[in-house]
């Protein structure tokens, strides 16, 4: 079966070099960085996955996917990588369905991972202490198609949680300890707290506040990525390597 472009959908446009560019199919010709102006209707017809000259330029055009949509952010904070992005799911055992809380948006980088996860029938809602941000974020949401999975609040996670019987909560904040005791209040029986730190004196004071309360399984890791560059000539390992971005730490909570 032939799938093609249709009108008003999110496309990404991937170079030679493999740099993505996001367009909507409903949206009015104007000039896109990386591509030049056109009409975006243009693209309407054109049969996904074919390689295709726009301007002076080929490209291949997909649906996006995850990993697209995580990839052609554009930020305004610094972001949650898509490694640490998939342990917060896996760990947190974030599913289709779920109601997830975050707090600090930034770009809506890991909001975007976790939409992916509970669509098509459950909810995100980010907590930001700045306006800005969810703004920014807010239209990275909409170009990837994925604003209506997410609720956005201007608050403070340090001062209350309004939700309830959340499955998994993830804090994203420079002091995520004042936040454990609402985490704990909002979680179901069952569901999990993560918190982001750069720093391990974060970490420590968050891990002392989480033993406060009754959570188990509080673990925390580090991850470091490197990739392998495999060629004819022989493979060996890339001499960029993602090194330390955060500590992830994960707890559970289970009744008192």
């Amino acid at each position: 079966m032939i799938n093609k472009v249709k009108k008003d959908e999110a496309v990404v446009l991937v170079d030679e070099n493999f740099n993505k560019y996001f367009l909507n199919t409903g949206g009015k010709t104007d000039k896109y960085k990386g591509v030049g102006v056109i009409n975006p209707a243009d693209l309407v017809g054109i049969e996904y996955g074919k390689q295709t000259k726009i301007k002076d330029k080929e490209f291949w055009i997909f649906k996006p996917s995850s990993m697209d949509k995580l990839q052609g952010l554009k930020r305004k904070a610094q972001i949650i990588l898509p490694r640490d992005a998939a342990h917060i799911i896996t760990n947190c055992s974030i599913e289709s369905g779920h109601t997830v809380l975050e707090s600090g948006i930034g770009s809506g980088s890991l909001t975007i991972a976790l939409a992916n996860a509970v669509a098509p029938t459950g909810k995100v809602i980010s907590y930001d202490n700045r306006e800005d941000f969810i703004k920014h974020a807010l239209k990275n949401l909409k170009t990837m198609g994925l604003d209506g999975f997410v609720k956005t609040e201007n608050r403070d996670v340090t001062k209350g949680i309004k939700e309830k019987d959340l499955d998994a909560i993830i804090i994203d904040i420079p002091n995520p300890w004042d936040a454990v005791s609402h985490a704990w209040k909002a979680l179901k029986v069952g569901g999990y707290l993560c918190t982001y730190s750069p720093l391990i004196s974060q970490v420590e004071k968050t891990v002392d506040e989480i033993k406060k309360h009754g959570f188990i399984e509080v673990k925390t890791y580090e991850n470091i990525q490197r990739e392998m560059v495999v060629s004819k000539h022989g493979t060996r390992p890339s001499f960029n390597m993602l090194g330390h971005t955060g500590y992830l730490t994960f707890a559970r909570k289970v009744l008192k």
